[in-house]
Formats: C-alpha cells, structure tokens, sequence
C-alpha cells in the first residue's frame, strides 16, 4: 500500500528519488528502501512525506481501488468516497460515509451543476442560494 502510493506521488509530482530524500532529510538509498517495500519510514517521516505530497497520512498509508486499479491518493481536502451507481430511475445513493461527512440528509436539497465534458458536482441548495443572493447584492450595488 505505502510502496506503491510513494512511488504514484512521485512520479505524478515529477521529482526523483534523491529530491524527495532531500525535502526529508533522509538518504536517497534509505527512500529507495521504502518504494520497494524493504522497510517503512516511521511516523516522522510519513508525517514529512504527507507534507511534501500535499495529502494526509491516513491517505498516504492506505490503497484505494477503481476497477481493480491503484488509484493516487487526493490531496489533502479533496476525497475519493467510491463509486455509485445509477438506477433505472436516473438515482444515485451518495456513500454513507460522505453523507456522514456533509451532513447530508433525506429530503436534503442539492444543485447538480456541471461543466460540458468535464463531469458534474453536487452541492447543497442552501450554500448555493446563499451565494446566489450575495452576487445579485452585489450586482445590485453597481
């Protein structure tokens, strides 16, 4: 799980082994030794590791998978809650543990908004409305 997270963080962030050593402060040998599974930086380090990459430790030490696939960790605030499947009624269920982390509940309103080709998000009808309103305050103001 480690290994093959230090080895996609890396390489996705274009650094070599020797820079990451460096931004630690460990050899480039001894971070070799963690990309390949031989050892295991303690917390310290992992703690240092998670800085440079941008992500939490509890990211960093755990795989996620898509389709059988290793996927990198997010960064640090941004989250990857699973897949969800739509139903013959166009429905989905959002994950419990990202309804959990929203406090999202039923008969909960949320706006499905998206950008052409690129996906769509889902957020709370409140926040948006909020927003909505001071935009149109502040247009109002000019």
């Amino acid at each position: 799980m480690l290994r093959e997270n230090l080895i996609m963080l890396r390489n996705i962030n274009g650094f070599s082994q020797e820079q990451v050593a460096e931004k630690i402060g460990i050899s480039r040998q001894a971070y070799a030794k963690w990309e390949s599974g031989k050892t295991v930086p303690d917390i310290e380090k992992c703690s240092l590791l998670a800085e440079v990459y941008g992500v939490t430790i509890d990211s960093l030490i755990k795989t996620s998978k898509f389709k059988g696939k290793v996927v990198p960790p997010a960064p640090e605030g941004k989250n990857i809650w699973g897949s969800v499947t739509l139903n013959e009624r166009g429905q989905i269920v959002i994950p419990k543990v990202a309804r959990d982390h929203f406090g999202l509940s039923e008969g909960q309103r949320l706006i499905l908004m998206s950008a052409d080709g690129e996906g769509f998000v889902l957020i709370p009808a409140e926040w948006f409305e909020q927003r909505l309103a001071l935009l149109s305050q502040i247009a109002a103001e000019k």
